[in-house]
């Protein structure tokens, strides 16, 4: 059992070490020998659920410093990005996809041979010949492609589909306000989707693009750049859930020196847009989900908290910012049993000294990280 003197939500915390999910919470007393791990002065919160993140990428400059990469050479790079996020706290993770190396991923982590966050995972991102992420995603053209491509991924084990709907930032030659795909494309991907019992998520920057993917019934859409009255009506009518992203676009105009040319003229143009975006979608009561785009240029895995001080700095509380990165953010992605302090959920939980809703920067140095009732970062008092 946990005991401290703060916990978002509730105080004490007893979990069941078989099963490492919580068996119950409130004011509880001690069972017989129970363990006690006696946290007096600590703040313990769930685990934060990262809605958007790139396992395949690493903060380079370019997104073509990847692309001659093997596919072992790859899929290091993402075992290595899984382990720094789930040590910096985040414990549930949607992966957007590589060369369906995520799935591969996914299936070690869950056999425990690899550290990392519970991942729901995508195999390639779909998107137009030659549009944004054709790198390493699948392109298509029409919609009998676009339901084959579904089909390709559903078998390979992708627990939900992405879509490149506009252009974006970091692909050379592609115009993040342009919508990609036809609106017959966009139907067939998300009906499919659908029909295969998964989610779907799209990439879209311009407000044509967002609203013409939320009609055709997308489920989550991410970044949301440039949003106007109509798409936030869309957005709160069709309850579709926002993944601002705002790590993305901050680290790049932070490192104009480094970032290529066309990234930086791209991002100058969409930054204080994209911020203006997201606070009319925070006020308008549009669900907003926490995710950071890591991996993209200079937005390195293991400092994702940072998106939730992000949030807060622009539109949202403190602790609305906390339950988007953990609560909305795991519903979202559908990682039903994470984000939450409560009986039932798996005891995915973070100890820290101070107590984050004072100074959320807090939450970017835990003193340790549980997954599953198991210490996998930090150390609490007597060991794990």
């Amino acid at each position: 059992m946990i005991r401290g003197d703060r916990v978002i939500d509730e105080a004490d915390v007893r979990i069941d070490a078989e099963t490492g999910r919580i068996e119950a919470v409130g004011d509880l007393d001690p069972r017989g020998d129970e363990r006690v791990v006696d946290l007096a002065g600590k703040t313990v919160t769930p685990g934060l659920v990262d809605a958007h993140v790139h396992f395949s990428l690493s903060g380079e400059r370019s997104v073509e410093d990847v692309v001659g990469m093997s596919d072992a050479e790859l899929t290091l790079v993402e075992a290595r990005n899984a382990r720094k996020t789930l040590e910096a706290g985040v414990t549930g993770a949607r992966v957007m996809g590589a060369r369906d190396i995520d799935v591969a991923l996914k299936r070690a982590i869950d056999a425990g041979d690899v550290p990392g966050p519970r991942t729901v995972a995508n195999c390639r991102s779909i998107t137009i010949t030659g549009g944004h992420g054709h790198h390493m995603g699948r392109e298509i053209d029409g919609p009998t492609e676009a339901r084959k491509a579904v089909r390709e991924q559903v078998k390979l084990g992708a627990d939900f589909i992405k879509f490149m709907t506009t252009g974006g930032v970091t692909t050379p030659g592609s115009d993040p306000g342009a919508v990609a795909f036809t609106e017959e494309e966009l139907h067939a991907l998300v009906d499919e989707a659908h029909r295969r019992g998964v989610h779907t998520a799209t990439h879209a920057h311009g407000g044509e693009g967002v609203k013409a993917a939320i009609r055709a019934g997308v489920d989550t859409v991410e970044h949301g750049t440039f949003l106007d009255d109509e798409a936030i009506d869309l957005f709160v009518e069709r309850d579709v859930t926002l993944v601002p992203t705002l790590s993305a676009p901050y680290h790049i105009v932070r490192n104009t020196e480094a970032a290529t040319k066309e990234d930086v003229a791209k991002t100058e143009t969409v930054y204080e847009r994209h911020i203006e975006s997201f606070k009319l979608a925070a006020e308008a009561g549009v669900r907003i989900a926490g995710g950071t785009d890591a991996g993209t240029p200079f937005n390195f895995h293991g400092g994702n908290a940072s998106e939730v001080q992000f949030m807060a700095q622009h539109a949202m509380e403190p602790l609305d910012a906390i339950r988007a990165m953990t609560e909305t953010a795991a519903d979202a992605v559908g990682l039903d049993d994470c984000g939450v302090v409560e009986p039932g959920v798996y005891a995915d939980l973070l100890v820290f000294d101070d107590d984050p809703l004072s100074d959320l920067t807090v939450l970017n140095d835990p003193t340790a990280v549980l997954k599953g009732g198991r210490v996998v970062a930090g150390a609490v008092p007597g060991g794990e």
